[in-house]
């Protein structure tokens, strides 16, 4: 298995509206980010009666309890806006998951430390 292929891989949902472009603009500026990063073009999600920001809010804190529950370290998992033009944001976030995943090693490994 080659360093490559052993790497934590890191996918990121962006909004096609915001995040999406954000990512598009780093390429275009020819900013490098790491190999290693997938990134998925998704609607943005719907407004509700009692706003977007809550009940997504919500919904990732049920998640990082599930996250939990199952032993895997919740910082896995992270909510962050990106805007259009945010190219040096993006990179930041990027390498900071990147730095976090060397870090924490493959999922599960999180119960084995414990």
């Amino acid at each position: 298995m080659t360093a490559q292929e052993n790497q934590a891989k890191i996918l990121i949902l962006a909004t096609e509206d915001c995040a999406y472009p954000g990512a598009d603009a780093t390429g275009q500026a020819h900013m490098s980010y790491p190999e290693n990063t997938y990134i998925l073009r998704v609607r943005a999600p719907a407004m509700f009666p009692e706003g977007a920001y809550n009940v997504l809010a919500a919904r990732i804190e049920k998640v990082y309890r599930i996250m939990r529950d199952q032993g895997l370290d919740p910082r896995r998992l992270r909510l962050t806006g990106i805007c259009t033009v945010c190219t040096r944001a993006f990179i930041k976030e990027v390498n900071q998951m990147n730095d976090l995943m060397a870090e924490l090693g493959p999922p599960g490994s999180e119960k084995k430390a414990a």
